[in-house]
C-alpha cells in the first residue's frame, strides 16, 4: 500500500515511516503510541498549508484587500477543496482505516480525505522542509489555483459550488451534477449555460463567460431554492 502511495504522490520520502503515519487513521485497530496515527501530522499540515497558501495569494494578488485574500484562502484550505485534491491523488484507497470507517465508506468521506491530505503535507514538511512542502502543496492544488487566474475572482470568493456540495452532503447524501446545456458566441467571447441537478432533479441554472462562472450561478440559484426549505423544516 505504501509503495503505491509513494509512486502516486509527487514527492519521494526519505523517511517512509512519515508517510505511513500520515495515511493511518485513528480508527485503525493497530494504531497506538508505537504505531502512530495521523492526527499530529494533520495538526502540523494544517498550519503549513495555511502559510503556503497565504504566501502564494499575497505574492500573486498584491492589489487584493485583506478580506478578499482571506475569503479566497478559506476556500483553498477548506474541506471540499482538500477532499477533491485528495481524490485526484487517490489517497482514499491508500488509507489505513478501522472496520467501522470501512463499513461507512470512510475512504470517500470529505472530512477524512481533507484531514489525510493535511497530514501528508505535514509529513512532507517533516521529511523535506518548507521548500518541499511548498512545491508539493502548490502541485496538488494546481487545479484550484488555475481557476484563480482563469475565472472571475468574485465568483471564486463566493464559492456557491462548495456551499451547495456541503448542503447536499448534509441533507441528501448525493453530490450535485452540473451539465452544460448550451454554448454560444465566438471562441474568444463564449457564453455558457449550465444546469445543476440534485438526485436527478434540476435545481438551478446559470450563465457565464466560462463554465466555472456559469456553474457558480447555477449553484447560487439552487441554494436560494433549497435553503428556505430546510430552514423551514
Amino acid at each position: 500500500m505504501f509503495e503505491e502511495a509513494q509512486q502516486q504522490l509527487p514527492y519521494q520520502f526519505r523517511e517512509p515511516a512519515l508517510l505511513e503515519e500520515a495515511l493511518t487513521h485513528r480508527s485503525h485497530e493497530k494504531s497506538s503510541v508505537a504505531d502512530k496515527q495521523n492526527e499530529r501530522l494533520e495538526f502540523l499540515g494544517d498550519a503549513v498549508l495555511g502559510l503556503i497558501v497565504s504566501e502564494y495569494l499575497a505574492e500573486t494578488f498584491p492589489a487584493l484587500a485583506e478580506g478578499d485574500l482571506s475569503q479566497i484562502r478559506a476556500r483553498l484550505v477548506g474541506r471540499v477543496t482538500l477532499a477533491d485534491a485528495a481524490r485526484r491523488l487517490s489517497l482514499g484507497r491508500m488509507l489505513r482505516l478501522g472496520r467501522g470507517e470501512e463499513r461507512t465508506k470512510g475512504r470517500d468521506k470529505a472530512s477524512l480525505l481533507a484531514n489525510a491530505l493535511e497530514a501528508v503535507i505535514g509529513a512532507v514538511y517533516m521529511d523535506g522542509g518548507m521548500t518541499a512542502a511548498r512545491t508539493f502543496t502548490l502541485q496538488v492544488l494546481e487545479t484550484q489555483l488555475k481557476e484563480l487566474h482563469q475565472d472571475d475572482l468574485a465568483a471564486f470568493r463566493q464559492d456557491y459550488k462548495s456551499q451547495l456540495q456541503e448542503w447536499c452532503q448534509q441533507h441528501v447524501h448525493a453530490l450535485p451534477v452540473y451539465t452544460v446545456i448550451e454554448e454560444s458566441g465566438p471562441d474568444h467571447q463564449k457564453t455558457f449555460e449550465v444546469t445543476v441537478a440534485i438526485a436527478q432533479q434540476c435545481r438551478g441554472s446559470g450563465q457565464g463567460r466560462s463554465k466555472k462562472i456559469a456553474e457558480q450561478q447555477a449553484a447560487k440559484q439552487a441554494l436560494e431554492q433549497l435553503r428556505p426549505v430546510t430552514d423551514a423544516g
